[in-house]
């Protein structure tokens, strides 16, 4: 069907030149552009040779009487390409040896090609009955762990009530024993006093005894007759002893009238010394509660002159400034509503609502903006955000930032544990972003997470990330918070014997005051931040719950005020470090040590020199050599790892809770 051209040669296309100038111009080493450009206005000008024409319709007529919906359909798409190819082999003799040659190595090719395909079908469906019978056997063995552990659970539960009963049981015996103690003791009491008794009646019979053979013997001694003259002189005899003895007896008694007994008079004299001893306990605690009194006198005159000025400073503030704002109408435009607006703003001063309605607006503004714009590529711009240009909003919710920023501490841990050696967050953060998200797509991901973390400052996970990327605070104050939090969980585990994850109120405060630096305000405040969800009427604290997190990060009330604590704690030490340096602008290394060991008189040498280094980051070789000024240094010892070693001196306490 296809024919030659009416002079019987193939015609050239594009046909503008010979055939020698199309051999001289097509050179190997010529690039395609070079020819391109050369032949463009021609080549739009020339029409198809009309083989090629007929070779590109019969194509286009095969192409769509062909059903492409089949199973086969690409191989039936490839034969009108094959036939195309044989009719131009066939037509080209010259080339028909190597033509003939490239398609028979593609058709072994392809063949070779199917063969392997047709073998790898079985396993194919080997691999997909395999897949099955391994989904089916990790579905029995879950519903086997399943099984299992719903046993043990009622194993533990039935455990738990035994002992609850056994505890019973031995109380109930103890009652008894002590009952049966109690009555043996009665009964013990019973047999001495009936064995005295006893004693008492059997002396009296044997005296009865005895008088009744004298009375028998004088009565004897009457009949038979007795000397007169032998009894006047022993009665005359008795008469001068009787005398001679109530003289003595007088005499005795004149000379030893106020006499006491020795048995008395120690018995006086060892109550005497106890006596002066407790006086003088007496007057030592009143002389110190005088001092005590005078101290609270003054403080009580101190604190009333601030209150006048309160007050004072009150009047002046009603009358200058605006009325208190009716709250509860935010919540007629905050999402949620009244329910949502009344946890939020649950024990918040008028400051802090302020912060949680500017947070609640910017976050509603940054979902509706779609692309940031870019801070540029300078050196004072951060590193995780130097781009030129917009930047595509990924509007993430608190909950997907918190799981990220989580991630990116856990990530960054890790990698420190198993190099050893300290990154900085910024450059971290954006190597981690850069590994999951890929190049193009981390300054999105970094641009939307610093403007969450920006907005929402009452988030502890999402302010605390933002402060320490930013510099504002060092990285060891984050894992120092962490650290005590962990460090209180394991002594409560520890405190907790029997594993059921509850303490009572008491054994609770016993590990609250194990804190030797906490003042009992303090302690008192944590106590009752872990029962403020329990009745009055409970006694057991559930005390995993307390470390628990909802889902975007927000802690317990117990957690909370241990952060709270912790950073009201080094402000306070802090305070009393300014309060040592007094009136001085700049201070030097030596200055700095003095003041420290003097507030906190048991810290040791290495941390002292890691406060130092603190205070002279700029320094670090020879701190001694120049002074900082002490706004500076208390701004450096701020955002560090900085709180007290040991008990503060009765001093400063004293100062500091006047302070407070």
């Amino acid at each position: 069907s296809f024919q030659l051209s009416a002079r019987g040669r193939w015609s050239t296309w594009p046909a503008f030149a010979s055939g020698q100038t199309v051999l001289r111009n097509h050179k190997p080493c010529c690039a395609p552009e070079e020819r391109q450009s050369s032949n463009k206005q021609t080549l739009l000008t020339t029409p198809k040779p009309r083989y090629l024409e007929q070779l590109e319709s019969y194509l286009r007529k095969e192409l769509q009487s062909l059903d492409l919906t089949k199973k086969n359909s690409q191989e039936l798409k490839l034969q009108p390409y094959r036939e195309i190819f044989e009719f131009f082999i066939d037509n080209f003799k010259t080339y028909k040896p190597l033509l003939s040659a490239i398609k028979n190595e593609y058709e072994v090719t392809s063949a070779h090609q199917k063969k392997t395909i047709r073998a790898l079908e079985p396993l194919k469906a080997m691999v997909t009955t395999v897949s099955e019978e391994c989904t089916r056997q990790i579905l029995a063995l879950q519903e086997k762990e399943k099984d299992e552990i719903n046993t043990l659970k009622q194993e533990k539960q039935h455990l738990l009530k035994f002992i609850d009963n056994m505890k019973e049981e031995k109380n109930s015996l103890q009652t008894q024993v002590e009952h049966l103690q109690k009555s043996v003791a009665e009964e013990y009491a019973r047999y001495l006093n009936e064995y005295g008794a006893r004693k008492v009646l059997l002396a009296k019979l044997n005296d009865m005894h005895n008088e009744r053979l004298e009375m028998t013997r004088h009565q004897v001694q009457d009949v038979k007759g007795e000397d007169v003259v032998k009894l006047t002189l022993a009665l005359k005899i008795a008469r001068q002893d009787l005398t001679k003895a109530q003289v003595k007896l007088n005499t005795t008694i004149a000379d030893y009238g106020d006499v006491v007994p020795r048995r008395d008079f120690e018995s006086l004299e060892k109550k005497y010394s106890d006596l002066l001893q407790e006086m003088k306990t007496l007057q030592k605690d009143f002389d110190q509660l005088h001092t005590e009194y005078e101290t609270l006198l003054e403080i009580h005159r101190e604190t009333a002159e601030e209150r006048d000025n309160f007050c004072a400073e009150l009047q002046r503030v009603q009358h200058n400034c605006t009325p208190r704002p009716n709250w509860a109408k935010c919540s007629e435009v905050i999402p949620g509503g009244a329910d949502r607006w009344g946890c939020l703003a649950e024990g918040k001063t008028s400051d802090q609502l302020v912060g949680v309605l500017l947070e609640e607006i910017g976050t509603g503004a940054l979902r509706e903006i779609n692309v940031f714009p870019g801070w540029g590529k300078g050196d004072k711009v951060p590193v995780y955000l130097r781009h030129e240009g917009e930047v595509k909003n990924k509007k993430l919710t608190k909950k997907d930032v918190v799981n990220i920023l989580k991630d990116v501490w856990r990530e960054k841990i890790a990698v420190e544990q198993q190099t050893g050696k300290r990154s900085g967050l910024p450059e971290f953060f954006l190597s981690y972003l850069q590994k999951k998200y890929g190049d193009a797509a981390a300054m999105e991901w970094s641009y939307t997470l610093y403007e969450n973390m920006r907005l929402c400052r009452s988030n502890h996970v999402l302010s605390s990330f933002y402060d320490i990327l930013t510099g504002k605070v060092g990285e060891e104050q984050y894992h120092g918070q962490n650290q005590l939090i962990s460090n209180l969980q394991k002594e409560l585990a520890a405190r907790d014997s029997s594993n059921s994850g509850s303490l009572t109120s008491k054994q609770f405060r016993q590990e609250a005051d194990s804190f030797p630096l906490k003042r009992k305000e303090s302690i008192q405040e944590l106590v009752d931040a872990s029962r403020c969800k329990l009745d009055s009427t409970e006694d057991l604290i559930d005390y995993i719950s307390l470390f628990k997190e909802d889902e975007e990060g927000n802690a317990e009330p117990f957690v909370a005020k241990l952060r709270t604590q912790y950073v009201r704690e080094k402000q306070e030490y802090l305070r009393q470090l300014k309060n040592k340096l007094g009136d001085l602008i700049e201070v030097n290394a030596d200055d700095l040590k003095t003041a420290f060991c003097t507030i906190d008189p048991d810290i040791d040498d290495q941390t002292l020199d890691t406060y130092i280094g603190l205070a002279y980051q700029g320094r670090r070789e020879q701190p001694d050599q120049e002074a900082v000024p002490v706004e500076t240094a208390l701004e450096r010892l701020l955002a560090g790892e900085v709180r007290r070693v040991g008990p503060s001196p009765r001093e400063g306490s004293t100062a500091g809770f006047e302070g407070e």
